[in-house]
């Protein structure tokens, strides 16, 4: 019995080891497994072929640049020949209010032969043509008419660009004047800025001339009456022309008599020169 139970101990024993050993690769490969999983659930998943392409699509694209419009200045001149100079100028200010626009000047001359009113007109660029249109029916006959643009763009963007260059300088004036150490620095850098701070006003203001000059057009208007005159009451006859001749004669004798009393000086000093030339005279004699 003894010789029989030994060799099954040591069978038993065996078995068991082999039984352990199997167990521990097992579970590595569990452990392994488990890893794999973690790490494949930390990583991000990938974005779909569509998206990428899109994303490829956007970045590549352009980006769109702002232009600058055109610039054109409209002027007009217009001379109209009217009945009344009063009915005329009521309809020009009714025009003038249906098309958004207002007078800047006004001047009015009545001589003998003709009326005249003078109107300096400001109207929004897209109402121009309207309103020139307005002026030339129903207010009388158009004696003369001149209108004309003017494309000023280049003129604009050349003042645009120079005008963000010399702002970026100045501010990197002013952060050089932060940091200047000496008088003599900060004096020279301070007088930069003065002579950048004077050239961004002027090219600011003709840029807001400019706007001015584009956004509201330019019309020079002229009514102009011819007063009609009968041979009864004519005052330019020959009765008046004569009298007119007289009191013009008469004022050129007293303009040229006052000029001669206003030589009242010199006239003193004539008998003085002629008493030394005299004296001059006689003593050359002896």
């Amino acid at each position: 019995m003894k010789n029989l139970l030994l060799p099954l101990f040591c069978i038993i024993l065996i078995n068991c080891s082999k039984s352990g050993t199997d167990k521990q690769p097992l579970n590595a490969d569990l452990m392994e497994v488990h890893e794999d999983k973690a790490i494949s659930n930390t990583l991000p998943s990938p974005p779909p072929a569509e998206v990428q392409k899109i994303s490829a699509k956007t970045s590549h694209e352009p980006k769109k640049t702002d232009t600058i419009s055109r610039k054109i200045i409209k002027n007009g001149e217009m001379r109209i020949q009217v009945g009344d100079i009063r009915k005329a100028h009521n309809q020009v200010n009714g025009i003038v209010k249906k098309n958004n626009a207002y007078i800047q000047k006004e001047q009015f001359q009545n001589t003998d032969t003709d009326d005249n009113l003078n109107l300096t007109i400001r109207v929004p660029h897209k109402s121009f043509e309207a309103l020139v249109n307005s002026f030339s029916d129903g207010i009388g006959s158009i004696l003369s008419k001149n209108i004309s643009s003017n494309d000023v763009t280049e003129e604009y963007t050349d003042i645009s660009i120079k005008l963000a260059n010399k702002k970026i300088y100045l501010e990197k004036y002013r952060d050089m004047l932060k940091n200047a150490a000496t008088t003599k620095d900060i004096l020279e850098i301070q007088e930069n800025i003065r002579e950048l701070e004077d050239e961004i006003d002027i090219a600011e203001g003709r840029l807001r001339f400019i706007d001015d000059r584009v956004n509201y057009s330019t019309l020079e208007l002229s009514l102009y009456k011819e007063k009609v005159r009968s041979s009864a009451t004519s005052k330019i006859g020959f009765g008046s022309r004569f009298i007119d001749s007289l009191t013009e004669g008469w004022n050129s004798f007293v303009s040229f008599f006052l000029g001669v009393i206003s030589l009242w000086p010199f006239f003193l000093l004539v008998p003085f020169i002629v008493f030394l030339w005299r004296k001059w005279k006689t003593r050359e004699k002896k």
